[in-house]
């Protein structure tokens, strides 16, 4: 066989090459692959009203009326059993707007459609309650004397964790001397959170700062562990601040008020 091919002139010897990674590249342009393409998605204030109820509500200790905003961001992000075909994947890698992601990145793996929804709901669901449990604990208030009604369940997943606890707290104890947490600003931002305040790193973070900025937003609150992420497509005139805990969150966000130095990535 090579012999013969090495008879053959040079152009018809490259077409013979040639034939099989055409048919490789036709197969993988058609076949589906395990990504999802994501894109900046809606972000919620979570000290306003949704749907004409508060998202925030507290039973068992009085609240403060506040200035500003306090968002929490999400991606919108292809269907997990949407199929994504290579040609698609080429022109979103190089669109700034939109982001290729493992599929396991956004997803859990298995189940259909709605069981998927289902989980990131009960994770929403998850994340509400220890948000309120991380507010109450830094506030030192008993969790048996107030309780709190957070109304976002229709966004799934919990990414809106860190938000959701610094709007607790801004309703009921804003800067700590008076004023709002929020100095009046649009604070934006993203992040897990455990019952004992530890916030977690959750993906898609270009993009969330994206939102951020066309909804207004000045500064945005970053898991420490995503800086460069956040920072590889920085929208111009979005701060960005690291934050690990909520205490070091809303101790960023009195010292800006204060107009002192904070942390940056």
């Amino acid at each position: 066989m090579l012999s013969r091919l090495t008879r053959l002139p040079r152009p018809a010897a490259l077409a013979v090459c040639a034939a099989p990674l055409v048919a490789l590249f036709a197969v993988a342009a058609l076949a589906p692959l395990p990504f999802v393409i994501a894109q900046p998605g809606l972000t919620a204030d979570v000290l306003g009203s949704r749907d004409g109820k508060p998202v925030i509500t507290v039973a068992g200790a009085p609240t403060r009326d506040t200035t500003g905003q306090l968002r929490m961001t999400t991606i919108q992000a292809t269907g997990p059993s949407t199929t994504v075909k290579l040609p698609e994947l080429v022109g979103d890698w190089f669109d700034t707007t939109r982001a290729v992601m493992p599929k396991e990145a956004v997803y859990p793996s298995g189940g259909s459609d709605q069981e998927i929804e289902r989980h990131n709901l009960d994770e929403m669901t998850r994340s509400q309650s220890a948000a309120a449990e991380a507010a109450l604990g830094y506030l030192h208030k008993d969790p048996g004397q107030i309780k709190v009604g957070l109304n976002l369940a229709d966004v799934g997943g919990p990414s809106a964790g860190l938000l959701f606890s610094l709007g607790i707290v801004d309703k009921l104890d804003g800067d700590g001397s008076g004023g709002d947490l929020t100095g009046g600003r649009t604070i934006a931002g993203t992040g897990t959170i455990t019952p004992a305040g530890a916030v977690g790193a959750v993906g898609g973070v270009a993009l969330k700062t994206q939102a951020a900025r066309r909804d207004g937003a000045s500064v945005f609150l970053v898991p420490k562990a995503e800086c460069s992420d956040a920072r590889s497509e920085l929208p111009e005139g979005l701060q960005l601040i690291p934050v690990t805990s909520l205490k070091g969150a809303v101790a960023a966000l009195r010292a800006l008020n204060r107009g002192q130095s904070v942390p940056s990535c």
